[in-house]
C-alpha cells in the first residue's frame, strides 16, 4: 500500500531552444522562487579518466500560487535533453538560474551532478563551466531538520537514500529501478521520463513539508506568499493569469518572451544581493519575481551553497599501489565463485528441517532495495539490525532469525560453513530482476492477495481490521500528516503493527499493485 495519493506530473521534454517547451521553461523560471534540480547520465563501470557526460537535466519549478500556505502552487517539471540541445545556447540561462538570489535551488547530493554538468558543458566550449549553486538547500539537511537532528553544514557521507527520505517524509514509494538505465539512448521511454520527473518533483514536495513546519514553529517571519501584481503592468498580469495569453507567449521565441518579461518588470523589482563573509556574491542578470519574506527568511537561516574547487574538476584516481592481478587470475577466480553461486538448499524454513514454511530473508546493504520489493509482494524481508554491520553481525542475525542472507558480496560465500544453506549471492543488478531471481531460485509462490500486505518501511504486518477516517486521524496525531484531500474519499486506512505507519489505497497503491502483477507475471 502507498500512503500518498499524488497528482499526475506535468512533464515537458525540452530538446531545442526554438521549441515552445523551452519558451515555457524560461517563463516558468521567471515565475518560480523554488526549483528542484537533478541530472541523469549513462553509468560508467569502474574508474575512468573522464567524468560521465550528463544526458538529462531535470528542473522542477514551483510556480507561485494564490494560497498563503502554498497548497495552490503549481508544479511543472522540465526535462532538458542535453544530447539534443546545443549546449552553448542554454549555458547562460542555466548559469544565471544557478546563482539567482531570487530562486532557491533544491537538490540531493547535487555537488556530483554539478561537477558532471560542468564537465559536460566545458567539453562543448562553455569554459569555465558551472562553478556554483546558491542559494541552495540539500534535501538531507531538510530531512535532518524534520527528524529534529542537530543542525550542521556538512552532509555526512553515510546518508539515507532519496527513496528512503521520500517514503519517511511523504509516505510515497519512489522506485529507483531505472536509476542505472542507459540514459544516453534515444528516444527516452515513457517510464524513463516519469522516473526522471518524479526524482525532481519529490524534492519540491519534501521542501513544502519543511516550509510548512518552519512557519508553524515560528522560525520564519509572517508568510506573505501572495503575488502582488501592483508592481506589474496590466499586460503581464493578464499573461500570468489567463491561459489564452500564456499560450500566445508559448508560440513566441525565447528572445521575445524574455523581452516581454524585461519590458513589464519595473525598477521596484530589485534583487536581494547576498553578502557572504563581507563579499558580495555574483548576481544573476536573470529577471525573476522576488521571493516572499517567509522564503527569504528560510534562506537566511538554512540556506547553503555549492562552490566547486579546481580539485573537484578532476576525476579521482586510485592511489593504491601494488601488483595488478592478471586477467587469467580474475577469470579463474570468477569460475571458482560460479561453483558456489548456485543455491544448494533446502532453506531454513523448510518443513523437513522443522521450519514453519514461511520464507524469511535478510538483505545486506548491497541489496537493501530488494528488501522493499520483497515486502511489496508480501515476503518477510529484514535488513541488518545495526547501521554498519560486520560479517559476524549478518551471520548471527541470519542464524538467530532463521533467514537466508541475500547479498551481492561474493566474499560472504566463504562463510557458508557457518550457516549452511543460509547465504545466497544475488546475480542481477536491477531490483525487478533481483526479485524475480529470488522468487525463481527459492520456488516461491506469489499471489495477488499478498501484494502490499507488509509495511515497506519496517517489514511489519498490517492490523487486520481497517481503520475509519476518524480512527486514522487520531492514530496519526503527532506522528504522520494525512492530506486533507483524503477526508472526503471514504477510504479505508491500514496501520502497521510494528511502527504504526498509516497506509491507504490511493493511486500510488494501485499503481504499485499493477507493477508487481506485471513484474511477477501473476496474470499470465
Amino acid at each position: 500500500m502507498e500512503p500518498e495519493d499524488q497528482k499526475p506530473l506535468t512533464i515537458y521534454l525540452v530538446s531545442s531552444t526554438d521549441s515552445p517547451e523551452f519558451t515555457h521553461l524560461s517563463w516558468a523560471l521567471s515565475r518560480s522562487s523554488v526549483i528542484a534540480l537533478d541530472a541523469e547520465w549513462k553509468p560508467i563501470r569502474g574508474r575512468n579518466s573522464t567524468f560521465p557526460s550528463v544526458s538529462l537535466l531535470q528542473i522542477a519549478c514551483r510556480l507561485a500560487g494564490d494560497d498563503s500556505t502554498h497548497q495552490q502552487d503549481e508544479s511543472l517539471v522540465f526535462l532538458l535533453d542535453l544530447l539534443a540541445i546545443h549546449l552553448p545556447s542554454v549555458y547562460e540561462l542555466l548559469r544565471d538560474v544557478f546563482v539567482s538570489p531570487n530562486i532557491l535551488k533544491l537538490g540531493f547530493r547535487f555537488k556530483q551532478d554539478l561537477v558532471y554538468l560542468s564537465s559536460t558543458f566545458c567539453s562543448q566550449g562553455c569554459d569555465p563551466g558551472f562553478d556554483r549553486v546558491e542559494p541552495f538547500l540539500d534535501i538531507t539537511s531538510i530531512y535532518n531538520f524534520l527528524q529534529q537532528k542537530p543542525p550542521g553544514r556538512k552532509i555526512p557521507k553515510e546518508t539515507k537514500s532519496l527513496a528512503t527520505i521520500c517514503e519517511e517524509v511523504l509516505g510515497i514509494f519512489l522506485s529507483k529501478d531505472l536509476q542505472c538505465s542507459d540514459w544516453s539512448l534515444r528516444p527516452l521511454t515513457e517510464d524513463q521520463k516519469t522516473y526522471a520527473a518524479a526524482d525532481a518533483q519529490c524534492l519540491l514536495e519534501i521542501f513544502n513539508v519543511f516550509q510548512v513546519k518552519v512557519i508553524k514553529e515560528g522560525k520564519s517571519f509572517h508568510n506573505n506568499s501572495k503575488l502582488h501584481f501592483s508592481n506589474l503592468d496590466h499586460g503581464l498580469k493578464e499573461i500570468f493569469e489567463k491561459p489564452s495569453s500564456c499560450n500566445q507567449i508559448l508560440r513566441t521565441k525565447f528572445g521575445d518572451a524574455l523581452e516581454i518579461v524585461r519590458a513589464t518588470t519595473t525598477s521596484e523589482f530589485s534583487l536581494r544581493i547576498p553578502i557572504v563573509d563581507g563579499v558580495v556574491s555574483r548576481v544573476s542578470c536573470m529577471y525573476t519575481i522576488p521571493m516572499d519574506d517567509s522564503l527569504f527568511q528560510i534562506i537566511r537561516k538554512y540556506g547553503d551553497k555549492i562552490i566547486l574547487k579546481d580539485s573537484d574538476r578532476k576525476p579521482k584516481t586510485s592511489k593504491k599501489k601494488g601488483k595488478r592481478q592478471s586477467s587469467v587470475g580474475l577469470i579463474c577466480k570468477e569460475k571458482r565463485l560460479e561453483n558456489v553461486d548456485d543455491w544448494q538448499g533446502p532453506p531454513p524454513w523448510d518443513l523437513s528441517l522443522g521450519g514453519d514454511g514461511c520464507p524469511k530473508f535478510l538483505c545486506d546493504v548491497m541489496v537493501e532495495g530488494l528488501a522493499k520489493h520483497l515486502r511489496c509482494v508480501g515476503l518477510n524481508a529484514a535488513v541488518p539490525n545495526v547501521k554498519k554491520p560486520q560479517t559476524r553481525d549478518l551471520i548471527d542475525q541470519a542464524q538467530k532469525e532463521k533467514r537466508v542472507l541475500l547479498t551481492r558480496d561474493a566474499k560472504l560465500l566463504r562463510h557458508e560453513y557457518l550457516i549452511k544453506n543460509q547465504i545466497y549471492r544475488v546475480k542481477s543488478l536491477l531490483k525487478n530482476e533481483q526479485l524475480l531471481e529470488v522468487i525463481e531460485t527459492f520456488q516461491l509462490k506469489i499471489c495477488e492477495d499478498q501484494l502490499m500486505s507488509r509495511c515497506t518501511k519496517c517489514n511489519g504486518r498490517f492490523i487486520q481490521k481497517p481503520l475509519t477516517t476518524d480512527e486514522a486521524v487520531e492514530a496519526a496525531k503527532g506522528f504522520q500528516v494525512i492530506p486533507n484531500c483524503l477526508f472526503d474519499k471514504n477510504l479505508e486506512f491500514w496501520q502497521c503493527m510494528d511502527c504504526n505507519q498509516l497506509y491507504w489505497e490511493g493511486t500510488q497503491y494501485h499503481n504499485a499493485v499493477q507493477k508487481f502483477i506485471d513484474v511477477c507475471k501473476l496474470k499470465e
